[in-house]
């Protein structure tokens, strides 16, 4: 009777603890999702090759040569020189990534939306961020020729890098930026006044989609991509992508443990096809 007492006290003197005994509180329905990251639209891939086209465990790509094959000048009567294109064959194994997800079945009747079917909905997000993950590391990294700009990128660092593709008579297609970078062009009149530029994309958009005939891409930090770094690529010339199996969701029960699961796994690996194709800038 005495603990009743004092329970009523805290009520009727306003020292309860709040949240808990005086204020009713309100949970939201809707989960708030996180936000979608920047990705490397597989456009951008000068070859993409899919399951119906692996018919084994690894793919072949054969390239030509640059630049082999010479003509020369022959003398009346004289042999004509043999010459030939000679040709380089990579071969691509694509990885295995995956992740297992497993929830008990209590969760799975309390909770207030499907914590199973939420789950896989992530899991294909992580895997399409992995995606722009191998990109950068195993193609746009392999670029041939490095600018090294200062604390922040210029219109000289974007034209050398621009230069060295079409030394080799590549085209520059595209830009990947990081948010540094991007951050940089933001701060380059050049590209904000409009009698220079001749439009007001970067005050109305915030970033310019084309810089020089170039497709400006943004990719987030979290993805993959190095906050201070951009390419330039020829998207028609740069790298491939071979994804020998497609995102994948295998559903599964565990009755021993009482746990409904998911196992989704994706095959797949880039490669870069020449590496002159692409032109890495790096700043501080």
């Amino acid at each position: 009777m005495g603990e009743m007492q004092h329970i009523k006290e805290l009520l009727t003197t306003g020292t309860g603890t709040e949240g808990q005994l005086l204020i009713p509180r309100k949970i939201h329905d809707t989960l708030i999702e996180e936000v979608d990251k920047n990705l490397i639209p597989r456009s951008e891939a000068a070859l993409m090759i899919g399951p119906g086209m692996v018919p084994g465990s690894s793919y072949d790509i054969d390239l030509a040569t640059p630049d082999t094959m010479d003509v020369r000048v022959v003398a009346e009567g004289a042999e004509i020189p043999i010459d030939q294109v000679t040709y380089t064959s990579t071969n691509i194994n694509p990885d295995k990534y995956g992740v297992s997800i497993r929830i008990t079945r209590e969760l799975l009747e309390d909770a207030k939306w499907n914590l199973l079917q939420h789950n896989i909905r992530y899991a294909g997000k992580r895997l399409a961020e992995n995606e722009t993950s191998i990109i950068v590391s195993q193609s746009l990294d392999s670029a041939a020729n490095t600018v090294s700009g200062g604390a922040s990128i210029t219109i000289a660092n974007l034209t050398r890098a621009m230069q060295y593709l079409e030394d080799s008579d590549f085209t520059s297609t595209t830009l990947f930026v990081g948010m540094e970078v991007l951050n940089d062009l933001r701060n380059i009149d050049t590209f904000v006044e409009f009698n220079k530029v001749g439009n007001t994309d970067m005050l109305k958009k915030g970033f310019m989609g084309n810089i020089y005939g170039m497709n400006v891409i943004k990719v987030s930090t979290n993805a993959g991509m190095t906050t201070t770094t951009s390419y330039v690529t020829d998207k028609t010339e740069a790298y491939a992508i071979v994804e020998k199996r497609t995102v994948t969701v295998e559903n599964f029960e565990l009755p021993s443990f009482d746990m409904s699961a998911a196992a989704i796994t994706q095959r797949i690996r880039t490669v870069a096809l020449r590496t002159s194709a692409v032109a890495k800038i790096t700043t501080t």
